[in-house]
């Protein structure tokens, strides 16, 4: 007599499916894999997918686009287990082929990231292993308790079966729990990263000072200088690379007549430069806030550069992260005299593991998506036509130069003023050029212009502010830039696909009297 339905199936399909997870990720943090299976899966996805869906999650999720997709690789996974638990009933030969199809993607994911090693593929071994052997074992008992007959001594050993069952299966649960806390207490590298960095000391590192004039002092409009913690963060890293200092190495090699290695001493015993910069992201829409200026700290990449001999056939510098992300940035930039460098410093600290440490690039001019690789560990000098990096392979522009934008911040969108005299007020920005004027237009009438702060160069954005006299009623506000080359910002509208948005930011406002 059959005693057991499918949902105990169903029950043993998860707690065998969870348990291999839980233990691969503990091994991938025992063995210093920097990605779990699922993680490496998460990041296949977001690799393979196209540049509007990519964008799509970023607008549409903000910070929370990665942890969303993991969460659904995890439920759909959780769906998996169950069906692949139930089929186990009658057809093992599909369990067994179902966790071999799962293993199978988790060890491609996991082999297309950047110089695999035997290690990163153990963790996914160890899942397969776990999710066979605790089902084959899980199975064993259901199959006794499905199978004891209505005989002398049934009810006895149905019972037995059934404690025994019961046992195995909260002893799955246990070590699926043993397993994540494993993972989490050995893959704590982050707090050793952050221990290290905050006993990092910088020669040539200085603190922040705040130019004279670089501000109006308003409020509701950005700080001039965007502290480390509000800066904005784009990155298509689910899991942040943790590197200490002491472990960095940078390789610069490719098209050049000596092939350099530096390690993390010998970049920061080198000059340091500083400066004010302003960085804005590809994806930025037109007012939008995935803009910031800081205090950049680090080692200019054209002496590097020179030091390696570049090829003269050479125009282009493949930066590669840590966890594998690309892009393409014009060797002409990184030599031509801007302030190009390796960071170490961000507003006069270490950087912050979010924002790259211990060493990202910030190139003056350019586009993020082109230029300001996180947590660089190589340099290859090459030709654009023989790369393709992460975003450019995506559909976005080659060479990324940022384009003449404003927005108004004060007042915000669809805020009520009084009538009179009103504050409008935001900031400009055209890096490589610098901004000469900004001007304001109400309900499409002539442009006004707005007084601008002061900027101690062309590579940081500037303040601006008008008063405009306001009549009760809903108006229309527009703001547009003036380049320091007299060519005025554009207002054909173009969306942020392929090479950054275009158009003038617009508001309304209502005035009561």
């Amino acid at each position: 007599m059959r005693t057991s339905r499918g949902g105990w199936w169903a029950l043993a399909g998860l707690l065998a499916g969870v348990l291999g997870l839980a233990l691969s990720y503990a091994a991938a943090a025992l063995l210093h894999v920097r990605e779990s299976p699922v993680v490496a899966v998460a990041e296949g996805i977001a690799d393979l997918a196209p540049g509007p869906v990519v964008t799509w999650a970023i607008g549409a999720f903000d910070k929370a686009d990665k942890k969303i997709l993991v969460l659904g690789i995890l439920l759909f996974l959780a769906v998996v287990f169950v069906l692949l638990g139930r089929a186990a009933r009658r057809r093992w030969w599909l369990t067994m082929l179902g966790y071999g199809a799962l293993a199978a993607i988790g060890a491609v994911a996991v082999l297309a990231k950047p110089n695999p090693g035997v290690n990163d593929v153990v963790p996914v071994a160890g899942g397969l292993v776990a999710w066979l052997v605790a089902m084959a074992v899980l199975a064993q008992w259901l199959r006794r308790w499905e199978l004891t007959d209505g005989g002398e001594g049934a009810a006895r050993e149905r019972a037995q079966t059934r404690r025994t069952f019961f046992v195995l299966a909260g002893i799955t649960g246990g070590v699926s729990v043993a397993g994540g806390l494993v993972g989490r207490l050995a893959g704590d590298a982050r707090r050793r990263t952050e221990a290290s960095r905050r006993l990092l000391r910088l020669e040539g590192v200085t603190a922040p000072d705040l130019p004279d004039g670089v501000s109006f002092g308003l409020e509701g409009i950005s700080p001039w200088q965007t502290p480390s913690d509000r800066f904005y963060l784009i990155d298509t890293a689910f899991i942040k690379p943790t590197i200490e200092a002491a472990d960095w190495q940078l390789r610069i090699h490719g098209m050049v007549e000596r092939e350099i290695t530096l390690s993390y001493r010998d970049l920061v015993s080198r000059e340091i430069t500083e400066d004010w910069i302003t960085l804005n992201c590809v994806s930025n829409e037109v007012g939008g806030d995935l803009i910031g200026n800081a205090w950049w700290s680090g080692v200019r990449l054209a002496g590097l550069l020179e030091a390696a001999g570049p090829h003269p056939d050479a125009d282009a510098v493949l930066q590669t992260s840590a966890d594998g992300w690309t892009c393409g940035t014009p060797l002409s930039a990184l030599t031509d005299g801007r302030n190009a460098m390796l960071a170490v410093a961000m507003n006069g600290e270490p950087l912050p593991i979010e924002h790259g440490f211990p060493v990202r690039t910030i190139v003056p001019g350019l586009y993020g998506y082109v230029s300001a690789t996180k947590w660089v560990v190589d340099l290859e000098v090459t030709r654009f036509d023989d790369i393709s990096a992460y975003w450019t392979g995506k559909g976005w522009g080659e060479r990324g130069p940022v384009k003449i934008s404003s927005k108004i911040e004060v007042p915000s969108n669809g805020e009520e003023v009084l009538a009179g005299e009103v504050v409008c007020a935001g900031v400009a920005w055209f890096q490589q050029t610098g901004i000469s004027g900004v001007q304001v237009q109400v309900d499409g009438g002539r442009w006004q212009p707005a007084e601008i702060a002061r900027t101690p160069n062309t590579d940081t954005w500037v303040q601006w502010r008008a008063v405009l006299d306001l009549e009760p009623g809903t108006h229309e506000l527009r703001v547009r830039a003036i380049a320091a080359d007299g060519e005025p910002q554009t207002g054909a509208v173009a969306d942020v696909l392929p090479d950054g948005a275009t158009g003038w930011d617009t508001i309304q406002v209502t005035v009561n009297g």
